[in-house]
């Protein structure tokens, strides 16, 4: 356990298990509700899919123990593009498989170097998925953590300061969906009528950030 925070401290496989876990309680926790998000505008299947994908993963880690962050994340990927449905699949799982891959195959990084992974992993989702802020997606969420995150840690905050910050701006940024016309995936074909629904994706996205605040609080 690090005495103090340190904006360069280690994060290795240990730490993204850590993340992993967190992650896949929260889904399990939500499932309900981000079906529920998921009802009036998707297929109201995306807590389903999520819960069954994230207890995919964890069984995968569990089973192959890769010693690496990045060796944690793109199976963790790879997992996630096998086993949830729609689109939610391939999104989350490039997220996280190029993140990995961003990490290479060191046993420890700094979190400077993660917070770069995770902006190669939300381009990649970007590029996949032809949004762009405002399109009421998971990027709504995910484009502001990743500011919040990089702001701490350039300012000199520690992993769970920084962390923190980013869940905070996740959330917010998930929550200010709702009144935002959908432009991108099953939501855009209800035009006006989904305006005034908070996006499952950016939801679930909040959560997975939220699981990286865990991550680092039990690190500090």
């Amino acid at each position: 356990m690090n005495a103090t925070p340190d904006p360069e401290a280690p994060v290795d496989a240990a730490f993204a298990r850590r993340w992993l876990a967190a992650a896949t309680a929260a889904v399990e926790r939500e499932a309900a509700r981000l079906t529920e998000l998921d009802s009036p505008i998707g297929d109201a299947d995306h807590g389903a899919n999520m819960r069954r994908g994230f207890l995919a993963a964890r069984t995968a880690v569990e089973q192959e123990a890769p010693q690496t962050p990045g060796g944690v994340l793109v199976l963790v990927g790879r997992t996630l593009i096998s086993t949830v449905g729609g689109a939610s699949g391939p999104l989350y799982g490039t997220l996280l498989r190029r993140a990995g891959k961003e990490l290479g195959e060191e046993p420890a990084v700094p979190v400077t170097r993660l917070r770069d992974a995770l902006r190669a992993g939300v381009d990649g989702v970007a590029q996949l998925g032809g949004a762009v802020p405002g399109d009421k997606t998971m990027l709504d969420a995910l484009l502001p953590a990743l500011d919040a995150l990089g702001g701490a840690l350039d300012a000199g905050d520690g992993a769970a300061k920084a962390f923190a910050a980013a869940a905070e701006a996740a959330g917010a940024g998930a929550t200010a969906t709702t009144p935002m016309r959908a432009r991108k995936g099953r939501a855009s074909y209800l035009g006006e009528r989904s305006i005034g629904h908070q996006d499952p994706g950016a939801t679930s996205s909040a959560l997975l950030v939220e699981a990286f605040a865990e991550a680092a609080r039990e690190d500090a």
